[in-house]
């Protein structure tokens, strides 16, 4: 006798729920599964030497004095406006704090408080200015709130002197899966946003290395056509294949070569701070933790007794590992989600900057602009001009002519100081033209629109920026 159809449904039914939960078992052995924890160790103590380096650059270069100290005005993320920087000197204190964080990340002591302490400040930092963004602040933001979870401070650390029974020689193998995938995405993601007519025609390229023509020795290499081509076209296939080839073992080595040159070579031509390094020290993720212990921490102890006890204790999910994975699924998901925002508003990214930060968009393209406000009185029906640099310093105006939302921003805040000066109902209108990429100067902001009279929508797009003219 043939089954019927329902017999065949709930015969179906109970093995896909077996398969299911198998997989997820196994999910769940796989990622709690104990391993040495040397790549992990190794990278808390080079990432607290990069955020120490960071941070305490950023005040030997003047780097905190230009973003925080000289402005009068400022331009937080919007909705975080409340973040404002510390009165007179009280940011050089601020990021030494975070030097202090970094320094004490790295020989791992207090490690909990200090990691907690530099992503709050961090944050903090990241929030309340965005004239000077770069995709390697918002990368340390990530990469701080994952540290902030890792056992990183179980070995060769301070606290471990202090406290000897919280020595470790393993970790979970899912905590260098979590940096894998971090890291995957985002060079997925850089490699995905550069196919694009104007890097695949190399302006942006053409642009960059033409300003280091006097650059010693390689300056005149840089003029090369077939070199614009192959860091262009070369970018590309890198972010697409690191990660692959770095899992690969038979590719790791010449895949790392390449990430080490790749990287360097970043950090000698366009100077982006610790973003190249961190990226290669991320790299310590891919190979195998019993080959890093014995390069880098040779009187570290082998664990394989640790493994084989730990092994023995991830056969069945407990509940709060059942919850890490869910929750690493929902971080992981937006991190894939976020990135494609900008698909949700009409235009060109570039052009528009419209979903542009948080995107993993790196290095895509060269902007310039020039802007200035006309303001109107409608009680007196007086007009007068107001120009940027009157309020601002030279690197804000230059970010400002070319992000419609800092334009926006700056219009607020022409509206609330000529409010205090008695003149309550003004009209702010911008004269801004922009240039992308090499092309001619054309208008990014509709003159015609009243900008004090507009509210902010985050979630749709501000008809008053005008489209690019291809």
């Amino acid at each position: 006798m043939n089954p019927s159809p329902g017999t065949l449904a709930e015969t179906a039914a109970p093995n896909n729920k077996h398969w299911s939960s198998s997989l997820w078992k196994g999910l769940g052995r796989h990622f709690f599964s104990p391993v040495d924890n040397s790549p992990l160790v190794l990278f808390r103590i080079l990432f607290g030497l990069l955020i120490f380096l960071e941070t305490a650059g950023a005040i030997a270069t003047g780097w905190v004095k230009e973003t925080f100290v000289d402005p009068t005005v400022h331009f937080p993320f919007i909705g975080f406006e409340w973040l404002q920087p510390l009165p007179g000197y009280g940011m050089y204190g601020y990021y030494a704090l975070m030097a202090v964080c970094g320094l004490l990340v790295m020989v791992g002591l207090y490690y909990r408080i200090a990691i907690l302490g530099f992503t709050c400040l961090w944050w903090g930092s990241y929030l309340m200015q965005k004239f000077n963004y770069n995709n390697h602040y918002y990368l340390l933001v990530l990469l701080c709130g994952i540290m902030v979870w890792m056992p990183a401070h179980r070995y060769a650390s301070l606290d471990v002197r202090r406290n000897p029974a919280i020595r470790q020689l393993t970790c979970p193998k899912g905590v260098y899966w979590i940096f894998i995938t971090q890291l995957a995405i985002v060079y997925t993601y850089a490699a995905l946003a550069k196919l694009y007519p104007d890097w695949l025609s190399l302006k942006p390229i053409n642009l960059w290395f033409g300003y280091k023509s006097d650059y010693p020795v390689v300056g005149p290499w840089l003029q090369k056509d077939w070199v614009k081509a192959g860091v262009a076209y070369g970018g590309i296939a890198f972010d697409l294949l690191i990660v692959p080839l770095l899992l690969w073992s038979r590719t790791r080595w010449i895949a790392f070569s390449v990430s080490l040159f790749f990287h360097l070579f970043n950090a000698a031509i366009f100077q982006i701070g610790i973003f190249p390094f961190l990226m290669i020290g991320m790299s310590v993720f891919f190979f195998p933790p019993d080959g890093v212990r014995r390069f880098f921490l040779r009187k570290k102890p082998a664990p394989e007794t640790e493994i084989a006890k730990g092994a023995s204790q991830v056969q069945v999910l407990s509940a709060r590992q059942t919850g890490i994975l869910i929750t690493l699924g929902i971080y992981f998901l937006f991190q894939v989600v976020l990135p494609l925002r900008h698909w949700w508003f009409p235009g060109n990214v570039n052009w528009t900057e419209e979903g542009h930060r948080m995107s993993w968009r790196m290095m895509l393209r060269s902007k310039s602009g020039t802007i200035y406000f006309t303001l109107k009185d409608l009680q007196s029906g007086q007009q007068w001009q107001v120009f940027p640099s009157e309020y601002l310093t030279s690197e804000q105006t230059g970010a400002l002519a070319t992000h419609p939302d800092m334009i926006w921003q700056f219009v607020q805040h022409l509206k609330t100081a000529y409010g205090q000066k008695g003149i309550r109902n003004v009209q702010v209108f911008a004269r801004c033209e922009a240039s992308l990429n090499g092309r001619p100067y054309q208008l990014l902001i509709d003159p015609s629109v009243d900008l004090a009279a507009l509210d902010w929508q985050p979630f749709r797009h501000a008809s008053w920026i005008l489209p690019l003219n291809e």
